[in-house]
This record gives structure tokens, sequence and C-alpha cells, in this order.
């Protein structure tokens, strides 16, 4: 069973996100599975019966794995919603729940304020030395839009009944600066995460003028919430950024960008362009992971340490994310690369 020799150090991390070169090779990712999670913790984390065996089982999962923190959801924070049918994929056009104004006004928001994120502080004391938490939010501003209207209905109600859909986005919008405002009052948080979907393969989902209106306001304030108090943000956004890249970094000011396809922009090519203005988090594409052998994978990792050894700004990692589907060979020959240099 793999598990990295290295003691965590979340300075690393802050290096990359100050696009520094860390005092050593440096691992990114936004989460695994419930698989590698059991398999890594090596069941380590005690129970105690106290709702946070889960926090616990990732916080030694991601450290035998190498990471300098682990993520966290913060709390149990999220818009309720309608179930959607899925395997794994779901439809953005189904699950939808609110389709006009009188739908919006008997809708149930669900608030930060009744939700617990004592967790992050009373597990700061098991935290291995050196080791941070990271925390994303319930989904996204824009991902959270599509899943309350359907994406087809949110479009047409951006063009029908835009005021709706601007208080739309202002009640989701609202409620995820809080989320962020709750979890960046623990010290163990180290940094945060806008996990956001925003784009197709060649587009953004909705018009970059309708993005710069209705989502990236939220997340400017995110980003400036982070900054206030002292903490670095990331953007986790799957899909063509390529009309929008000056807005993550010189509008909403994010410090690292997750989430490469080789199919929209290799992450070598994305590293090339843009590792002087923001981080490059991941990177080696999920398809790649699945489909290449093992010392293909490492092979192309050892690449990107190579390539990144001087300026530093970048964090190893997938494209995405590990599911269940990636096969553990590829996964560790990704993550063991960092032992080579």
């Amino acid at each position: 069973m793999y598990k990295a020799n290295r003691k965590p150090d979340f300075n690393n991390i802050l290096s990359v996100l100050k696009k520094e070169k860390p005092s050593r090779p440096t691992l990114f990712e936004f989460f695994l599975n419930g698989t590698l999670y059991n398999m890594l913790s090596e069941g380590e984390y005690t129970a105690k019966n106290d709702g946070m065996d889960y926090n616990r089982m990732l916080m030694h999962a991601f450290k035998n794995a190498g990471y300098d923190y682990f993520t966290s959801s913060g709390s149990n924070f999220g818009f309720h919603r309608n179930e959607r049918a899925h395997e794994r994929t779901a439809s953005i056009n189904e699950g939808f729940i609110i389709t006009d104004r009188k739908n919006f006004e008997a809708y149930k928001w669900n608030e930060v304020e009744d939700c617990d994120y004592s967790h992050l502080s009373k597990l700061a004391p098991e935290l291995p030395d050196g080791m941070k938490m990271i925390c994303s939010g319930p989904g996204g501003v824009l991902e959270n839009a599509i899943s309350l209207v359907g994406y087809d209905n949110l479009c047409i109600m951006l063009y029908d009944d835009s005021d709706l859909a601007e208080e739309i986005f202002k009640n989701i919008g609202e409620r995820e600066l809080k989320h962020y405002k709750a979890c960046l009052e623990h010290d163990a948080v180290g940094a945060v995460i806008g996990n956001d979907d925003w784009g197709f393969k060649t587009q953004t989902m909705l018009s970059v003028e309708q993005m710069r209106k209705y989502v990236f306001p939220w997340h400017k304030k995110i980003v400036a919430l982070a900054h206030e108090k002292g903490r670095p943000a990331i953007l986790h956004s799957c899909g063509f950024a390529g009309e929008i890249m000056d807005d993550i970094v010189d509008d909403m000011k994010y410090d690292g960008k997750h989430s490469y396809e080789d199919i929209i922009q290799p992450v070598e090519d994305a590293y090339d362009e843009y590792h002087k203005r923001i981080a490059i988090m991941g990177g080696i594409d999920v398809d790649y992971l699945c489909t290449k052998t093992p010392e293909q994978v490492a092979e192309r990792a050892k690449a990107m340490l190579e390539r990144s050894a001087n300026d530093g700004s970048f964090g190893l990692g997938s494209g995405n994310s590990i599911p269940e589907y990636i096969p553990h060979d590829a996964y560790f020959a990704m993550v063991s690369a960092i032992n080579k240099m």
C-alpha cells in the first residue's frame, strides 16, 4: 500500500499559490473517492461517535497520500433541490424546483446560521503538524442556479424574466458568501476553493456578459473575503475558460486555477501561458489517467514537475478529481512522481 514518506507543510501550498517555488514538489487535489479514502486512511482515525469520523478519515487519507492539507465542505449547508436521476453523470435539466416567481417565493432557503461549523475547530488539535484544511462550497453560484432552475429554464429566464433570475443568483450568492465567512472564522482553515463549473468544451455556459453580471461578482466577493482574512482562494471550474481568464485573474483575483482537460487546453500549455499570473493547480487529464499506463502517467507527471521546477506556481494532481473509475495504479503513479524529484 502506498504511503508518502513526508510530513505535511502547508507553507508549500501557500508558496505555490503565491506563484513561487515551494520547498519541495507539492500535490494538489480537490477530492479523491471513498475507496481511496478508506485505503489511504488505514483505519488510523478513531471512532469517537462525535460526527467527525468522516473528516478524520479524509485528514489521514490526504496526509498518507502526501498532501499538505485535506479538503472539507465546512458543514452540511446546501440548497434543497429535487433529486436528479444519475449514476456516473447527471442531467443539467433535471431536478429543478424553481420555474417562476410563485415557485421562487415558496422556496425554503436553507440558512448558514442553522448549520454547524464547529468541527473545523474541534479537529484543529488533531491535525498533523503542518497540516491545514481547505474548505470548498456547497457547489457554486452558477451550479446551484442551474440545479434549482434547470439549465434550459435558466437560459430562457435570463431573457424572459431577468429580474427573477437576478434575485435567484442574489439569494444563492449571499448564502455562499456567508458559508465561506463561517469557514474562514476557523484558524485551521488555510484556504478556500470556489467550486463552480462555468463552461462546456468550447464556450462558457452562459454568455460572458451574463457571467460577468450574475456570477462573477459573487466570486469576487468570496475571494476578497478570503484575502481580507489572510487566506488564498482557488478556483475549481470545469470547461473552456479562454474568454474569461482575465476576469479570473485580474477581476476576481483568484490565486490558483484548477480543472484542465486535454481536449480544451492541456495543462502544459496552460502552465506556459498563465503560471506567472495565476498558480496552475493539478492538470493531469482524467481521461489520460484512465487510459494510459502507470508508466506513461508517471512520465507526464514528472515532466510537469520538471517544467515547473524553476518558477514553481504548480501543484501536481489530476485535471479534475479522482473518481472511482480511475485505476489506483494510475493515481499512485501520479502522486509518487514527487518522490523522484
